[in-house]
């Protein structure tokens, strides 16, 4: 969904200060949920889940949180799916995302779904 709107000179500054929000001259594109994966099967599951729904998602291995942060995550357990609309845990936490996904399509997104 792409909310069209007036730019403004504040909108435009906080459009080239924030690298997550894609603009075309007026138009914000809401970010999409960010899929935490692993090696395991679960994390090529919760890919083909949302993939069949068609959901668009940025996959983000757990494992560059090594690499290119600071350490692993002890905590986090993948798949996991941070969206909008909250944290999504496990394949059974990914499948309520579609539900919560579906019924929120009508509704208007709230300030989350903005970055």
């Amino acid at each position: 969904m792409v909310l069209r709107m007036q730019p403004t000179i504040a909108t435009i500054e906080a459009i080239i200060e924030n690298k997550y929000i894609q603009s075309h001259i007026g138009n914000v594109v809401i970010r999409k949920p960010v899929l935490l994966i692993d090696d395991t099967e679960s994390s090529r599951l919760a890919i083909e889940i949302l993939e069949s729904h068609k959901i668009e998602f940025v996959e983000y291995h757990i494992r560059k949180f090594e690499e290119s942060c600071c350490v692993d995550l002890p905590t986090t357990r993948a798949p996991a799916l941070f969206a909008p609309e909250g944290i999504f845990r496990n394949l059974e936490g990914i499948k309520e995302y579609i539900c919560v996904e579906k019924n929120s399509v009508n509704s208007n997104p709230n300030d989350s779904a903005y970055w």
